[in-house]
């Protein structure tokens, strides 16, 4: 039995608001573009993706998960700004370039389980086929504000679904550099995607996700 367990994408959240349905909007490459300059009269720093990444547990579930593997998708793309003084951020990033099971990303996340080769491709065909429709919509976007208790109030979009959501943040800023990191937990069902599942249920992924992100900035 094939062992594939994949993924959607990002950060989750206390307050939630109805969802919406989002058009696939312009093609792979011109979505990212839209956000590397600042805001207008509002100083920006430039999101670092070598510095950055967002990476996403996805966990087995089941009568038969002993079969399977958790399994780690990363992103190492994410372009865009922070703009300190207006307590705002656009960011995103490609959903069709985001790694699987890069071991030093399994060991932060206390996974285990090294998958074999054969696995791996078998989980990112699935992630970027069926489950993220990764073709349809490439980019996922993330404007985010923050609140006076530190939180970001966060307006996602992914798989065509934007959801507004309050995500924990720990944020630090200087005359170099912001950055803002922090783990949450979201489900895939509430950005319309369906858990990978096969054999009628008795393989599958767990609805809920991980997400560990880090996000630095500078100028």
């Amino acid at each position: 039995m094939k062992r594939f367990l994949a993924l959607p994408l990002l950060l989750a959240a206390c307050g939630q608001a109805p969802t919406e349905r989002a058009s696939p909007g312009p093609g792979p490459a011109a979505e990212p573009d839209r956000y590397r300059a600042g805001p207008s009269g509002a100083a920006a720093y430039a999101v670092d993706p070598g510095a950055s990444f967002i990476a996403v547990t996805v966990r087995r579930a089941g009568l038969m998960a002993w079969l399977g593997h958790d399994h780690l998708v990363a992103s190492h793309t994410l372009a865009g700004h922070v703009s300190p003084k207006a307590d705002r951020a656009d960011i995103s990033f490609r959903a069709d370039q985001m790694t699987v099971d890069e071991p030093q990303l399994l060991r932060e996340a206390g996974v285990a389980t090294r998958p074999s080769p054969q696995a791996v491709e078998g989980t990112r065909r699935n992630m970027l086929g069926p489950v993220l429709e990764a073709r349809r919509y490439p980019v996922v976007v993330l404007h985010a504000a923050r609140l006076p208790d530190g939180r970001l109030r966060a307006a996602i979009t992914l798989h065509g679904v934007t959801r507004s959501l309050d995500l924990p943040a720990v944020v630090q800023v200087d005359a170099a550099q912001v950055s803002a990191r922090g783990t949450a937990r979201l489900k895939q069902t509430d950005f319309g995607i369906t858990p990978f599942s096969i054999g009628g249920g008795l393989l599958s992924v767990q609805d809920e996700l991980e997400v560990r992100y880090n996000i630095v900035a500078k100028r």
